[in-house]
């Protein structure tokens, strides 16, 4: 792993907080973060939410291709993710059943569930065009990111 991208990776989640910091809306919150993700992190293509709306998942603020609008639970990587509320790290997409191809230049995604008194109200999706791109140093990093992240859906 680079210098540069430990140093982002050790420092996304305090610049999360002060980012947000003060604000109360969920969607400025996600908005903006979306953009810091797909600035501190070399080599992705895509970053951003899906929210669970009617027990489904609806595109939010994101930082790449225009995506997919709507996914159903268990479907594709989000679908899985949400469905079964674990942090899902898919080295490549390709061999993943069901993986829905929104663009199809990213090879590998990590999706992490966005939870709030107990329930999936979210996910973060990050893609990258390369395969196995995201490790466990990445991984621990969006998991504690996702759980602050999961908490401002107490704004409402």
């Amino acid at each position: 792993m680079n210098e540069n991208l430990t140093m982002d990776l050790d420092t996304l989640l305090d610049n999360a907080k002060a980012l947000c910091s003060g604000e109360t809306d969920r969607i400025c919150c996600l908005a903006n973060l979306s953009a810091l993700i797909m600035q501190s992190m070399p080599r992705i293509n895509w970053a951003g939410f899906y929210l669970m709306k009617q027990g489904e998942l609806i595109l939010g603020p994101f930082q790449g291709k225009p995506a997919c609008t709507h996914i159903a639970l268990g479907k594709g990587v989000c679908g899985t993710a949400a469905q079964k509320n674990e942090c899902l790290v898919v080295r490549d997409v390709h061999q993943f059943p069901g993986h829905i191809a929104c663009d199809e230049a990213s090879r590998s995604e990590i999706v992490v569930p966005l939870v709030y008194q107990s329930e999936v109200v979210g996910v973060l999706d990050i893609d990258a065009p390369i395969p196995d791109r995201f490790g466990p140093a990445e991984e621990a990093v969006l998991r504690e990111l996702g759980a602050w992240i999961g908490e401002l859906f107490a704004f409402d």
